[in-house]
C-alpha cells in the first residue's frame, strides 16, 4: 500500500536547500551551533545528512498518529542519527545541545509550511501537530543515543581506570605482585582479587604479593577482602603473601577483632621478596 506524501516531505524534496539554511540558522539563533566543538563545515554535512535521511523516511513512512520511529522505514535514519550522535558525543556535546539541535528544526519547517498550506488552516494545524511529533521523537531518541555512548565511555574509563588502580606486576618467574597506593576500597579490593586470578593464570606464578605500603587506612569490609584475596590465591594453587603493613594499619586490624590466619605477612616489599625467592627454591647472591 502506497504512502501518501505528507506535506512536509513534500517540502523536504521541493524545497530542501531552503530548509536546510533555515535550520543552520536556526541552530545559531538557539545558541546550539557549537563551532569550538564541531566545525561548521562538519556541522552543515551533518544538518544535510539528517534532512536527507529524514526526507527519504518522511516519503516512505506515515506521518499520522501510527507514526513510530522504530518502523522498519526509519532505519536508515536511525543509522544516521546515531552515526552524528557519537560524533558529537566524542566531541563533548551535552544532551541538552544535541537536543535543542535537532528542535532548531521546527521553525525553518513550520515557516515553510505556512504559505504552502495558508488557505487550509486544518490541514496546517494538522501538519504542524504531526511533524512537531515526528521531530519531539527524534529529539528523545537523539538524547538516548547520547547518553547510551556517554555511559559506554563512562565504562570503558571506569574499567581502564581499575586497571590502572589495581595493576598485576611479574616481577619474577612465578612471582607476581600488586603495589597498591592510596586508598583501597572495597571496589578496588575487588578489582585486586580479579586482576591477581587472572595474572596467577596467565603467568603460572606460585608467589603472589600484595604490597600494601602505600596505603594508608584499611577497613573491616576491605580486610575481608584481602583475606578472600589470599584463600582464592590459595585455591589457585598460590600462595599469598601480604607486606607492607604499617604499624597503623596493624593496629586497626587488631583493634577491628580481624584474624589472618594462614597468611604470610612481611614488612616490606623486599623481605616479602626475599620470602618468594625462598619459597621458589631461588637464591640471590651479591656479586
Amino acid at each position: 500500500m502506497a504512502v501518501e506524501t505528507s506535506p512536509t516531505a513534500a517540502l523536504l524534496r521541493t524545497d530542501f536547500e531552503k530548509v536546510l539554511s533555515g535550520w543552520l540558522k536556526a541552530q545559531a539563533r538557539e545558541g546550539v551551533k557549537r563551532t569550538d566543538l564541531v566545525s561548521a563545515r562538519e556541522t552543515e554535512q551533518q544538518s544535510r545528512e539528517l534532512l536527507n535521511a529524514l526526507a527519504g523516511a518522511m516519503e516512505n513512512a506515515a506521518v499520522d498518529e501510527s507514526f513510530d520511529l522504530d518502523k522498519p522505514a526509519w532505519d536508515q535514519f536511525r543509522e544516521t542519527l546515531a552515526a552524528a550522535t557519537e560524533s558529537r558525543t566524542q566531541r563533548g556535546v551535552s544532551p541538552k545541545e544535541m537536543g535543542w539541535f535537532i528542535a532548531s528544526l521546527k521553525q525553518p519547517l513550520f515557516d515553510l509550511l505556512q504559505p504552502i498550506l495558508n488557505e487550509d488552516p486544518q490541514a496546517f494545524n494538522t501538519e504542524i501537530w504531526n511533524t512537531t511529533r515526528v521531530i519531539d521523537q527524534i529529539v528523545l531518541q537523539g538524547i538516548e543515543y547520547l547518553v547510551e555512548k556517554r555511559e559506554a565511555v563512562i565504562e570503558r574509563q571506569q574499567a581502564e581506570m581499575t586497571e590502572v588502580s589495581a595493576p598485576v606486576v611479574k616481577i619474577w618467574d612465578r612471582i607476581v605482585t600488586v603495589p597498591l597506593i592510596g586508598t583501597l576500597d572495597s571496589f578496588r579490593a575487588q578489582a585486586v582479587m580479579e586482576n591477581l586470578l587472572d595474572s596467577i593464570v596467565q603467568w603460572e606464578a606460585e608467589v603472589a604479593i600484595i604490597d600494601i605500603t602505600g596505603v594508608s587506612t584499611v577497613d573491616t569490609l576491605v580486610a575481608q577482602h584481602l583475606l578472600k584475596t589470599a584463600a582464592a590465591v590459595r585455591l589457585m594453587g598460590a600462595e599469598c603473601v601480604i607486606c607492607g603493613i604499617s604499624p597503623k594499619i596493624a593496629q586497626t586490624i587488631v583493634n577491628l577483632g580481624v584474624e589472618l590466619p594462614n597468611i604470610t605477612t612481611r614488612v616490606d616489599l623486599q623481605s616479602g621478596l626475599a620470602y618468594a625467592f625462598e619459597r621458589i627454591s631461588v637464591s640471590v647472591k651479591e656479586s
